[in-house]
């Protein structure tokens, strides 16, 4: 049992005793005998003599050590699994890295190390300590983007609990932010409002407004008025973005900038094929079949959305959510954070695996794109 008792060693932590008496007992009976024969072993290091000392009483011993290990760690697992219900986002974390966590409970920076592996973009939280309350207000991408979040979180509860309240907040600032990021739209030059905002509100901004222009050209003028948004707008507007890249940028401004055009210059090959085939209506299949972003009221994403609506709380909350469209598939945007990381070229193969996908979804199947088209 040396092994095995070393595996689970951050048992004796005082909060998993406080969780779970009668293992924690088992587990320090089993554990005092083997530093007993240890310590033996250790005093006479002759192997004959350390190995039969006791007789078949130290066989007995750790043979019953076993059986008493097997149990504590199945009450270990169970316990871990009530962790893991009370926060879904831990089944992404191994059992040594979840005791880590729940064996400092006190210390909730002890989490840090592990926020990675819960969330996809959320690299580090920023804590505040004031007495002994403890709080966070923003939170920090592996490339080092940082988003503050509306409010600060008061940190409380049991670590299942409070990580469940950053989770929402997560969500929550991505939405109150992703509407600010929209109104700024209008108010600068957009060579510098896409520098001043996190890139994943940048694009999901960018792609909203290209949705909506489009169609108001559309609807202006048909054919005509996009052939106008196209020469006299979409253009001028990437060739903006050209110009950005030839001048000196931040890291993170380098990777927003290169997402962005990598999904723009995708709009401009679509935009430019809509022309040529004489699109003139916003209904026709091949603007419907692209993939658009807009701003919709909850009351239309609950009649429209194939997936739950997601109530935020607190400071983020609106009454509106940015919703992705395609064909008939129409999901709300799920404000998981993403950090500011690059996009793959998108090809019109791209375009058909999103419209299966979409459509998968939105009669509640599934999808799993495997070889090239997966990546």
């Amino acid at each position: 049992p040396t092994r095995r008792s070393s595996d689970l060693g951050k048992f004796s932590a005082e909060d998993i005793i406080r969780q779970m008496p009668n293992e924690a007992k088992k587990f320090q009976a089993v554990d005092r005998n083997l530093r007993r024969i240890v310590d033996g072993a250790i005093k006479g290091p002759a192997v004959i003599e350390a190995c039969t000392r006791g007789g078949q009483r130290t066989l007995d011993t750790l043979r019953d050590g076993n059986k008493v290990l097997d149990a504590v760690q199945k009450g270990l697992s169970d316990y871990l699994e009530t962790k893991r219900s009370g926060f879904a986002r831990f089944y992404f974390l191994s059992n040594d890295e979840l005791l880590e966590i729940l064996s400092q409970t006190k210390e909730v920076t002890a989490v840090q190390p592990h926020l990675k592996k819960c969330f996809e973009g959320v690299n580090r939280l920023e804590f505040h300590t004031s007495g002994k309350d403890v709080s966070a207000s923003a939170m920090y991408s592996v490339e080092g983007e940082c988003v503050v979040w509306p409010e600060h979180l008061k940190i409380k509860g049991n670590v299942e609990s409070w990580l469940t309240d950053v989770e929402d907040m997560m969500r929550a600032s991505l939405r109150y932010r992703l509407r600010e990021a929209t109104e700024d739209y209008l108010q600068k030059p957009r060579t510098q409002w896409v520098l001043d905002w996190a890139a994943q509100l940048v694009l999901a901004a960018a792609q909203y407004y290209w949705s909506i222009q489009v169609e108001e050209a559309l609807q202006t003028k048909g054919n005509a008025g996009l052939k106008d948004y196209f020469e006299g707008k979409m253009l001028p507007q990437l060739e903006g973005l050209v110009e950005l890249v030839r001048g000196r940028l931040s890291k993170l401004g380098s990777l927003t900038l290169g997402a962005l055009i990598t999904i723009e210059v995708h709009a401009r090959d679509v935009i430019d094929n809509l022309i040529t085939i004489g699109l003139s209506d916003t209904q026709d299949f091949e603007w419907i079949s692209q993939l658009r972003y807009y701003w919709n009221n909850e009351e239309y994403c609950r009649k429209r959305a194939s997936l739950p609506l997601f109530y935020l709380k607190g400071a983020g909350a609106r009454g509106d959510d940015m919703t992705v469209q395609q064909i008939q598939a129409c999901f709300i945007y799920g404000y998981e954070y993403l950090g500011n990381t690059p996009r793959l070229v998108i090809t019109p193969l791209t375009d058909l695996c999103y419209i299966t996908l979409t459509s998968a979804m939105h009669i509640c199947l599934g999808g799993a794109p495997q070889g090239p088209a997966g990546t």
